[in-house]
């Protein structure tokens, strides 16, 4: 026994060493992510000035490993990338390192979106889910990690967008005060304090703050990662909901436009969950199955955001689950697969329809020589080849096509957008989020 608590105190010793050997070397990052609770209690006041050295050592390295953290409005998963970034702006660059797919808990999607319709939440639920989300982020970046086979304190920032339950950005006086909001769940400090890495959240609030749609802000991304000089491209994101971006040849990034375009793939994702009890339509293959209805498609391209000017963005708000109800109301005879296949059309259509009605002029009798197509739409079989019908003449491609995954890519933006934010370059784009003018984005927790 008396061997053992040598032992015991042998390896303690050790420990209290090489922790000794970290701090008179001045490897604090490194003990930080490994020993947070030892070092606070350890530092005291001096925790606040390493916190300082933290961040300037950050700012001043010519290349960071950022973490990007992506749950769009499907609630299907997390999107976690590894990315490594070097330089800033436009002399950015990035390689991704690795990839996962961290999946929610049984009946967890069904939870946050009964919570995120209007009426359907509570205050009690909203602020658990807050935190909540925030634990299952931190999940996936440990997962991520793990897989990519690097240590958790290589790691310098994490870029996280939250999971958006609730999106009004138009204009409203309460109070005297004209504002517009947003809400992302996902607490950035409580993802710092799990993972004991320096996050970057918030992104949105910044632009609206400024008069701004906070959305789209994938274009950013877009124009450091997509730009050319010989063509024209149409950056297409078929998410939950889907977005554009025109990048013209040789522009620069108060010449591109963006705005969300409408539904993508969240009102089939709905359907087919309400109809078939799965998430969505596999290949299309549901789709592909049915019939287009001409009256319920004129119904659907009759919403009034589609003659809304730019810029606009839009969510749950307008294309969920009371849209639906109010539609298939007027529509009770239909064949399910029916409507699923005029939904898919719709989506088709209504991306064409925003980009004929207010982006085609901006190239100026041009041709559009690229549609790069991301997200979880890029899978549908049957959507794809309906948006290849409607841009004939253009090439489809797919974002990997160009060096970027497709599954990815949104996930790799919050990434890129933390690396702009400690480096103090904004990072949103006026001229497409109606903002009076760029700002720094996203709000840093450590």
């Amino acid at each position: 026994m008396e061997c053992q608590d040598k032992n015991i105190l042998s390896r303690i010793l050790i420990g209290f060493y090489s922790i000794f050997r970290k701090i008179v070397t001045a490897d604090y990052t490194d003990i930080f992510k490994q020993y947070p609770r030892l070092f606070c209690e350890i530092c005291g006041d001096n925790y606040y000035w390493w916190i300082m050295k933290t961040l300037t050592s950050i700012i001043r390295k010519k290349e960071r490993f950022i973490v990007g953290l992506m749950s769009g409005t499907s609630v299907d998963s997390i999107d976690a990338v590894l990315v490594h970034v070097k330089g800033s702006g436009t002399s950015l660059s990035f390689k991704q390192l690795a990839f996962h797919r961290h999946a929610y808990p049984k009946g967890y999607k069904e939870y946050v979106l009964k919570n995120s319709h209007r009426g359907g939440g509570s205050v009690d639920a909203i602020s658990s889910l807050n935190i909540l989300f925030a634990h299952f982020f931190a999940d996936a970046v440990r997962a991520l990690v793990t897989k990519a086979r690097v240590p958790l304190s290589s790691i310098d920032l994490i870029g996280s967008h939250g999971q958006t339950v609730h999106h009004l950005p138009d204009e409203q006086t309460l109070f005297g005060k004209k504002i517009r909001s947003t809400l992302q769940l996902g607490d950035p400090s409580t993802i710092a304090k799990l993972t004991g890495i320096i996050t970057v959240a918030n992104f949105r609030t910044g632009d609206m703050a400024l008069g701004g749609q906070g959305a789209p802000l994938v274009p950013y991304f877009d124009f450091l990662a997509f730009r050319s000089k010989q063509k024209n491209r149409l950056l297409l994101n078929i998410g939950g909901i889907s977005n554009i971006t025109l990048i013209p040849k040789n522009c620069s990034i108060s010449d591109i436009s963006a705005f969300d375009t409408g539904p993508g793939n969240m009102l089939i994702d709905a359907l087919m969950q309400r109809f078939y009890q799965k998430p969505f339509d596999r290949n299309g293959a549901v789709a592909s199955r049915g019939k287009i209805d001409s009256a319920l498609l004129k119904c659907l391209m009759s919403h009034e955001y589609f003659s809304r000017k730019t810029p606009k963005s839009t969510g749950r708000e307008l294309f969920g689950e009371t849209f639906i109800d109010e539609t298939l109301s007027k529509y009770n005879g239909l064949q399910r697969e029916d409507i699923i296949a005029t939904f898919t059309e719709f989506t088709a259509l209504s991306i064409c329809d925003q980009y004929v009605r207010f982006l085609r002029k901006r190239l100026k009798g041009d041709i559009l020589n690229d549609l790069v197509i991301s997200g979880g739409g890029l899978l549908n079989k049957v959507l794809v080849e309906s948006l290849r019908k409607c841009f004939h003449g253009t090439t489809v491609l797919a974002s990997d096509d160009l060096g970027v995954s497709s599954e990815s890519k949104e996930a790799l933006c919050f990434a890129v957008l933390a690396n702009e934010t400690v480096c103090g370059l904004p990072s949103n784009v006026p001229n497409v989020t109606g903002a009076t003018h760029q700002t720094v984005l996203g709000s840093i927790s450590i």
